[in-house]
């Protein structure tokens, strides 16, 4: 009441090692709503963590008893076990409209490619029977369920795929694909290219993509225009070439080929896999002295011949970045997303964070 009083607009109640159940949470919500005079004043607000697994459910019984705004992450990151998911808590609400009596602004379709695009940037891939954002979220394989769904949808659907961001037309695009398809695509993804020249270098990579792969999925142009953007903001490292040799009973080389400023340079060392023996090469080069902190391996579509997405997270001195790399080949995709670390490395730490040495407001 005081703090009300005092002007805040917004009271945040906390669950912040995530030891409530929804029945005492949403309680909690309804006594103080019931308690504090001036309540109506201001916005309640809640923050649940998922120790038990009831982030989710502790902030829709908060929003149920009077709740307004909930702090939630995308896919549930967060400390220890994580946040609520924002995903699940907005389609929750908007498809629950009989129980609940408000809404959020959010655009839907932004959901399932948001999830993406988080889920490259930090490496915590998103476990395929995720709620909402997971692979197998609207994937039906009983034959029962398949007959209902294609007799009726709603059947076994409670939400469609495409208002969370699901393609339903995904087109299959390969080696003989033309230029005019791939920019068609590129479109119905949503995805812009700066100039024609941008279009012009993706497609090169296209082609080249297509040269090792069978078919391409809009994943591996999402993946494809993602590395297109990376190298463009950072050129200061580039992958010339890369020769690695891993044999039973015989230490892993790598011989590793970059280009620095527009030099290339050459270096050649073993480690204990190939991976590693490609990273200890790049480090005799450029001589980070950055520690590994991360290394996550995703692939982006199912298949043998599949691009494997990789993520890298580097620390030196306090500051961390994350660099990205795909390809078909799990050692390219690492010494790339390595690379693209160190890019982000060696960037001016003004020029990075713009609010560094800014006065306090």
């Amino acid at each position: 009441e005081a703090v009300i009083d005092a002007g805040a607009g917004t009271i945040n109640i906390p669950d912040t090692v995530g030891y409530n159940l929804p029945g005492q949470f949403g309680g909690l919500i309804a006594t103080l709503m019931e308690r504090i005079p001036n309540a109506d004043k201001a916005i309640f607000s809640v923050h649940c963590h998922n120790d038990l697994g009831m982030a989710v459910a502790n902030s829709l019984s908060a929003v149920l008893n009077g709740a307004r705004q909930v702090e939630c992450t995308i896919n549930g990151l967060g400390e220890r076990a994580g946040n609520a998911a924002l995903e699940e808590i907005v389609m929750a609400v908007r498809t629950r409209q009989d129980m609940f009596d408000c809404d959020t602004r959010i655009d839907t379709m932004q959901i399932v490619p948001t999830s993406r695009l988080v889920s490259s940037i930090t490496g915590f891939t998103v476990q395929p029977n995720k709620a909402v954002v997971g692979a197998n979220a609207f994937a039906h394989e009983s034959g029962i369920h398949q007959d209902g769904v294609i007799k009726k949808r709603e059947t076994y659907e409670i939400m469609r795929a495409e208002d969370v961001g699901w393609t339903a037309n995904r087109m299959v695009l390969g080696k003989h694909s033309g230029r005019n398809a791939f920019r068609t695509r590129l479109a119905e993804l949503d995805i812009q290219l700066e100039s024609e020249s941008a279009l012009n270098s993706a497609f090169a990579r296209f082609k080249e993509l297509a040269d090792k792969k069978h078919e391409i999925f809009d994943e591996d142009l999402q993946a494809l225009v993602t590395e297109e953007n990376l190298e463009q903001a950072t050129e200061k490292l580039k992958l010339v070439t890369l020769k690695v040799c891993s044999e039973t009973g015989e230490t892993p080389n790598a011989d590793v080929t970059i280009n620095v400023d527009g030099t290339d340079m050459s270096a050649s060392m073993t480690g204990g896999g190939p991976v590693d023996a490609a990273f200890r090469a790049i480090d005799a080069i450029v001589d980070s002295g950055c520690s590994l902190q991360l290394y996550s391996v995703n692939n982006i579509t199912t298949g043998t011949d599949s691009q494997g997405e990789v993520t890298v997270r580097l620390e030196k001195d306090g500051r961390i970045v994350n660099g990205s790399g795909a390809d078909t080949d799990i050692v390219i995709a690492s010494a790339k997303a390595y690379l693209n670390a160190l890019d982000k490395m060696a960037v001016d730490l003004g020029r990075a964070h713009p609010q560094v040495n800014q006065p306090p407001i």
